[in-house]
């Protein structure tokens, strides 16, 4: 078993494109991502791709209802978003989401105080940019590759550069022994409770404070 583990993780989905093909060329490594789904996203095709992505051993996580800056919102807007998400993701995968990353990254302390979720943001290429090549990501991710890190991508749909990518990268971080990991499989991994009780959003699972970019 390794001793170096990462997460990659992915935003905007789920799909019916980009969203199945990231969930393949993770398990050909022998791994598995954490899907970031907005939860406007979530039809009746898109549903059937998150719930084959989650029997396969991905996590789905929530990325809000519908993408806003929620640092613009009230408490019970906050709290709408969120409790709206987690109805749609259930009523798929049966399961409660862990995880909670904000749209835009962007946060304040009344989100922190109305949302009883791990913040996650994650080492980022900004690969949602279509004018960001697959060899500038391909450089961004091996650069910023580390144990108990978390990798921010994104599977919407027709991102097949961030695809091509990955499918460079996965074969070159294995050859260095990571293995790829779901978010609470990490936190799991490396013995650290993820926190809720102050205002951290997580890049690396050893993060004490916000510090990564």
């Amino acid at each position: 078993m390794s001793d170096k583990h990462i997460a990659f993780t992915f935003d905007d989905g789920p799909n019916t494109t980009v969203t199945p093909l990231v969930a393949e060329i993770l398990e050909k490594y022998g791994g598995r991502g954490t899907f970031f789904v907005v939860g406007n996203n979530i039809n009746d095709a898109s549903a059937k791709v998150m719930k084959y992505v989650h029997l396969n051993g991905h996590e789905i996580d929530s990325h809000s209802l519908t993408h806003s800056d929620m640092t613009k919102f009230t408490a019970k807007q906050i709290a709408d978003e969120i409790e709206m998400t987690d109805i749609r993701i259930r009523s798929v995968i049966g399961e409660e989401t862990r995880f909670f990353r904000p749209p835009y990254i962007a946060y304040d302390q009344l989100m922190f105080d109305t949302i009883d979720k791990p913040f996650i943001c994650g080492r980022r290429v900004d690969d949602w940019d279509k004018s960001v090549t697959v060899e500038q990501r391909i450089n961004g991710l091996l650069e910023k590759a580390e144990d108990g890190g978390i990798i921010l991508l994104h599977d919407q749909d027709d991102n097949y550069a961030t695809v091509e990518a990955l499918q460079f990268v996965l074969p070159r971080l294995a050859e260095q022994g990571y293995e790829f990991v779901t978010l609470s499989r990490l936190f799991r991994l490396k013995g650290v409770p993820p926190l809720t009780d102050r205002p951290i959003i997580y890049s690396n699972v050893f993060q004490t404070e916000n510090t990564y970019q």
